[in-house]
């Protein structure tokens, strides 16, 4: 038992020995177009990869030799954010307990890059396709040359990659805003040549100077710069001097601008008369996607004058460029940009049609009648209806009432009342119709279709019934049938913006049947469409169009100002049917491109 006990504390110790750091807490924040998933952790010390399964939608990072609470390996809904992240779990590898695994649910397959910051790891996810330029995420690079390319792109301010001299003093050269991280330096001068401060901030910095001529021959300056970062005053003083600046390592070469100019001339000639001289190379480019006599067009501006040559293969669909070894690198970044899969899009319609009814019918359906016969046999028929004042066939009295209108040879009316006889009371008819009708139909129909960037798509539907026609009379009439078609047509032609919108050029068209008016007559049609052009982001739904209709009508008849007597009225009119009829079309449109990251869809700005 004590043995079991010892390794069984030896297993929990080296266990925990094993662990290098420890995952604290997971922060997730959605900053414009980029969502971010931070971990943090307790040392520096952290090893992380991550993949992506583009099967189930899904960007998984994993951690070596990690441990974490139980508060952090839990699941949290990020669906209610606009991003492309829906859902983000932590939890212990079951094939290695020592790594933690982080899985993101996304909407969309989107790209990510995985970055390296003290005690934590950023995953930054685009929002939707294209935001991350391709240089950002290269299928090429390693984990730490993605860490390396951390920069504030939004700012637009060149920061040194480090605080080495070298690193700033390559900075300086870049043109643009700077971010200055020099050691601060106070320089209070009168009347001294420019080269002179120059050797000064030198001295101060730690690297080398190498200044021409004409830097000599310039007037002095009077400066007055007190507590500010050495490269930010060597970056004024060029400024001040129209002078420019070129790094070798911890070498700083300046020289004037004009003179510089001069000397860039007379290295253009060189290389004009370099290139007349320079051997030619041939090279075979098989294109896969573009259009090679487009691309002919393209790269012809770019081969060397008088010298370079361009050549198309049809049968293997190639280019063959012959010209010198500069003049083939820039074909072949035309190409590598140009030669990618043409965006296909898939277009998914939802037609949406409702209709409802809604009748209603209330009242007396043949008014209310009686009779009365005393002298005459008792269940006899009165098939007159009225108020009937008359001698009846025995000669007895008698009468017949109903408020039903009606009319009938010989007959007297008044307000709907007709006397016709006396009789004995024979039978009350009061028949009362209460009926309620209610029809709802919804009809949807989906058509998808697929095509490549600006080419027209139609894809077309067509419903066929027959009805029979009669020519002729008698003897020589002959009966035959014809054809009538109901279709659904739709055209659509999507052109692919740079962002990865999409704007369609639509066309839709539907026809439907409807009732007959008779058993030989061909049925009625209906007939809905729309014509429009709209924008819209890939992957999101939009509604074309809707026609809503709305029909009431009540219809009734009876005896004038009987009919309209609260209650009683119903024994004076006809049944009171009020009846509604609502029609709705609702078009729906979902375009969705299919290859975006093989076409190479991307934010260039």
């Amino acid at each position: 038992m004590k043995k079991g006990f010892i390794i069984a504390l030896a297993a929990i110790f080296f266990t925990n020995v094993a662990y290098s750091v420890e995952l604290q807490k997971i922060d997730f924040t959605q900053k414009g177009e980029i969502s971010e998933l931070e971990l943090v952790f307790d040392g520096n010390d952290v090893e992380a990869s991550k993949f992506q399964d583009k099967e189930f939608k899904q960007i998984i990072i994993d951690v070596k030799n990690a441990k974490a609470v139980e508060k952090v390996l839990r699941g949290f809904d990020t669906s209610e954010f606009s991003g492309s992240i829906v859902y983000v779990s932590a939890y212990k590898k079951p094939e290695n307990p020592n790594d933690v695994r982080v899985v993101l649910q996304l909407r969309d397959n989107v790209r990510s890059l995985l970055k390296r910051k003290p005690n934590r790891v950023v995953l930054e996810v685009e929002n939707r396709f294209g935001v991350f330029s391709e240089n950002t995420v290269s299928k090429g690079q390693s984990f730490d040359e993605k860490l390396a390319e951390s920069v504030n792109e939004d700012s637009k301010i060149n920061v040194p990659k480090s605080d080495s001299v070298e690193d700033i003093l390559e900075n300086l050269t870049l043109s643009g805003r700077k971010k200055y991280i020099g050691k601060k330096i106070t320089i209070d001068v009168k009347n001294l040549k420019i080269s002179n401060i120059l050797k000064m901030i030198a001295d101060a910095s730690g690297f080398n100077i190498i200044m021409t001529e004409s830097v000599e021959k310039l007037p002095p300056l009077t400066l007055n710069l007190v507590n500010v970062p050495w490269d930010q005053a060597l970056d004024t003083i060029l400024g001040l001097g129209k002078l420019v600046a070129k790094k070798n390592g911890i070498i700083l070469m300046i020289n004037t601008l004009e003179q510089a100019a001069k000397e860039q001339e007379k290295e253009l000639e060189a290389k004009k008369l370099k290139e007349k001289d320079e051997p030619l190379v041939t090279k075979v480019f098989l294109i896969s996607y573009s259009n090679t006599k487009d691309l002919i067009k393209i790269i012809e501006p770019y081969l060397t004058k008088g010298r370079g040559t361009i050549a198309l293969d049809e049968r293997t669909n190639s280019l063959i460029v012959k010209d010198t070894v500069d003049s083939l690198d820039k074909a072949k970044k035309i190409i590598e940009l140009l030669d990618k899969q043409t965006p296909q899009v898939l277009i998914e319609s939802k037609i949406v049609e409702v209709t409802e009814g809604y009748k209603k019918e209330i009242g007396l359906k043949e008014g209310f009648n009686f009779g009365y016969d005393p002298v005459g046999n008792v269940g006899s028929n009165i098939s007159t209806v009225g108020a009937d004042l008359d001698s009846g066939a025995d000669g007895g009295p008698g009468f017949t009432l109903s408020s039903a209108p009606s009319s009938g040879e010989g007959a007297r009316d008044l307000f709907g009342l007709q006397i016709t006889r006396f009789g004995r009371l024979l039978n009350l008819n009061f028949k009362l119709q209460l009926m309620e009708s209610e029809s709802k139909g919804k009809i949807v129909a989906s058509p998808k279709v697929i095509t490549q960037n600006k080419k027209k798509a139609v894809i077309k539907t067509v419903d066929t019934t027959s009805f029979s026609t009669t020519t002729g009379a008698g003897d020589a009439a002959v009966t035959s049938f014809q054809q009538t078609d109901a279709s659904l047509t739709l055209t659509v032609t999507p052109q692919v913006t740079n962002e990865g919108s999409i704007s369609l050029e639509i066309e839709l068209a539907k026809e439907q049947f409807g009732t007959r008016p008779s058993a030989q007559a061909p049925p009625d049609k209906q007939a809905r469409s729309v014509n429009t052009n709209v924008l819209v982001e890939n992957g999101s739904t939009i509604v074309l169009g809707g026609v809503y209709n709305f029909e009431k009508r009540e219809t009734h008849s009876g005896v004038p100002f009987l009919k309209d007597i609260p209650l009683l009225g119903w024994f004076f009119r006809t049944p009171s049917g009020p009846e509604i009829n609502k029609n709705e079309l609702i078009i729906f449109m979902t375009p969705r491109i299919i290859n975006q990251e093989e076409a190479g869809l991307s934010n260039n700005g």
